[in-house]
């Protein structure tokens, strides 16, 4: 076989005959009751949904407990997005398939951006916040659930490690416009960077198709990031055999309650403080700007300047770089 075309290297009207990860299959019938599978189809780069249309029973039922397809088909465009119409699928031995071509993890990425996190957590000089960060980098579960998590299932950051590459970027910044602004008690915004996503790890799965898990359904990230927080500090109280400062734990909580921003955006608080003001405005700076950034970047529009209409976004975006 030829060497494999990968998602983010497909056009339109692409001849494809390879092997995808199945991140998803499902049987479905349309009006006039004829059946159809629909694929979400996945390697290193991407995904793109395949559609076999007049498909039968037993054409799933030979699939359906299969992780790795073999595909046949044609790409086209849909609506302004890639999609593939399926003529042909077999399911595939996952011994017969290279792990390198389907995993969205890069290790190596994620250990750089984890000795960055901890040199910039490593600027913080409140001791209580130091003791209360160091007992989060000593969890070895937790911290090897957060490298690898992804920090949102679509919009922005949304790939293994994701989690940690945002935070970064996140703590960067916060630290960035620290000397503009004094009044802002940086070490309180840097650990609220640090915590503000950190219900993720549990929120969102990194395994295989990204999702929420059922706890993320039932609970979501910020009250299970609440949750952290309130073991993390009951092991310093334990440590150290003192008690963790309450009003400061109260601002760390209100860090992680606000951070949303809104009600409506599923905030149980607006921002009341400075800091939660200011990682409000920054969050959502780094997720609308890495949100901009991947549409841009996948855009497969025939337009030189201007992307296709993005639905989350609800307008296009000016893609061309300016001469």
């Amino acid at each position: 076989m030829s060497e494999r075309l990968f998602i983010n290297q497909l056009s339109e009207q692409t001849q494809v005959d390879d092997v995808y990860r199945a991140a998803d299959k499902q049987l479905r019938a349309n009006r006039q009751g004829n059946k159809y599978i629909l694929l979400k189809l996945a390697d290193r780069t991407g995904t793109l949904t395949g559609m076999f249309w007049n498909a039968e029973d037993r054409d799933f039922e030979r699939c359906q407990d299969s992780e790795y397809l073999h595909v046949k088909g044609r790409t086209q465009i849909y609506n302004g997005n890639m999609q593939m119409i399926v003529t042909g699928i077999s399911p595939v031995d996952p011994s017969q398939v290279d792990p390198a071509d389907f995993d969205m993890f890069d290790a190596s990425a994620s250990e750089q951006a984890f000795a960055r996190l901890k040199e910039l957590l490593g600027s913080v000089r409140n001791v209580h916040l130091r003791q209360l960060l160091d007992a989060c980098l000593a969890d070895e579960e937790f911290m090897t659930r957060f490298k690898q998590s992804p920090a949102a299932v679509t919009n922005h950051h949304a790939f293994p490690g994701g989690l940690l590459r945002h935070t970064v970027d996140l703590i960067e910044v916060a630290q960035l416009i620290g000397p503009r602004y004094p009044q802002l008690d940086i070490d309180l915004l840097t650990t609220g960077a640090f915590l503000h996503d950190i219900g993720k790890t549990e929120e969102l799965s990194s395994g295989g198709e990204l999702t929420y898990t059922d706890r993320g359904q039932l609970v979501g990230h910020i009250v299970i990031g609440v949750q952290y927080l309130a073991d993390r500090i009951a092991v310093v109280e334990a440590e150290t055999k003192s008690p963790f400062p309450v009003q400061l734990k109260w601002h760390l909580e209100h860090l992680i309650l606000s951070h949303h921003g809104l009600l409506e955006y599923g905030s149980p608080k607006v921002p009341l403080t400075r800091e939660a003001i200011a990682l409000h405005h920054l969050d959502n700076l780094d997720a609308k700007l890495a949100a901009a950034t991947s549409i841009i970047d996948s855009d497969i529009s025939g337009d030189k300047n201007w992307t296709n209409y993005n639905p989350s976004m609800g307008k296009k975006l000016w893609k061309s770089p300016i001469e």
